[in-house]
């Protein structure tokens, strides 16, 4: 029987413009013995220190302008009595909740944005550790996304190195000998969720690290080939839900005039 362990890294206080989180993270995991770590462990870092360290919490009276600027292309929005809620894609290919601009457990006038290149971000914290540690570990960064179709949000993987995101199960079978045709399990978000339980939205322990599954965890060298959290993000051409309702109606109807030699409408 498989036994996973999760657990919180202690004792990190705030990050700062050019934070070494290399010497954060094994200070913090050297401060407690059982949180020492082990070959095999993959470690789960919230995104918001690693924009912190890389200088990305900037100053923002208008949050929205700073969305507006992050956007590439808006998926779908809606007016409500708290304002306005803007699913974008960002200039990572995610698609999001106002482009991934977050003005929590920041200060107040103070915005942080995602990494400029979260899969990046993540090879330089794994290679750094690896070369301390003298043993491969893998790495996850990870932010808060909404799901379509189900209420809530949960962590998820958008930044990898090191370490599978994707577990791809088709063409083997299951356990009635049928083969699998469609199963490819997201393992990166399913550590992200499983990791946020024990890190908190409050708690200030942005960092953990999950034990027990080093078969997804790959050796020195394979980064060359690794294509981090980005192969999460599925291709346009596959995405049966591109657009959200009202902007597939307003493409449809722009389409329509155009085939029917009318001037396309002006929309506000």
């Amino acid at each position: 029987m498989r036994t996973i362990t999760v657990f919180v890294l202690p004792g990190i206080s705030e990050i700062t413009p050019g934070a070494d989180l290399v010497s954060v993270i094994l200070d913090a995991a050297a401060s407690t013995p059982d949180a020492a770590l082990r070959p095999g462990d993959i470690l789960v870092v919230t995104s918001k220190i690693v924009s912190k360290a890389e200088g990305r919490q900037v100053a923002a009276e208008d949050r929205e302008q700073c969305i507006t600027e992050e956007t590439v292309r808006v998926v779908a929005s809606k007016v409500h009595s708290g304002g306005v809620t803007r699913i974008v894609e960002n200039k990572l290919g995610i698609v999001a909740a106002a482009a991934g601009v977050d003005n929590s457990n920041t200060p107040a006038g103070t915005v942080l944005l995602l990494p400029v290149d979260p899969d990046a971000s993540a090879r330089a914290l794994c290679a750094g550790l690896r070369r301390k540690l003298g043993f491969d570990v893998g790495v996850l960064i990870t932010d808060t996304l909404g799901r379509a179709w189900r209420d809530g949000q949960t962590d998820a993987a958008i930044g990898a190195a090191g370490v599978d995101v994707l577990l791809d199960l088709r063409g083997t079978s299951d356990a009635f000998g049928q083969e699998m045709k469609a199963t490819l399990t997201a393992v990166a978000d399913e550590i992200a969720g499983a990791a946020d339980l024990v890190k908190g939205k409050t708690s200030q322990c942005p960092v953990a690290v999950l034990r027990g599954l080093p078969d997804l965890v790959h050796p020195e060298g394979y980064f060359g080939g690794d294509r981090g959290a980005r192969a999460l993000v599925r291709p346009p051409a596959h995405d049966l839900f591109r657009l959200g309702s009202a902007e597939a109606w307003r493409e449809g109807y722009a389409a329509a005039c155009r085939d029917a030699g009318l001037p396309e409408p002006l929309w506000d």
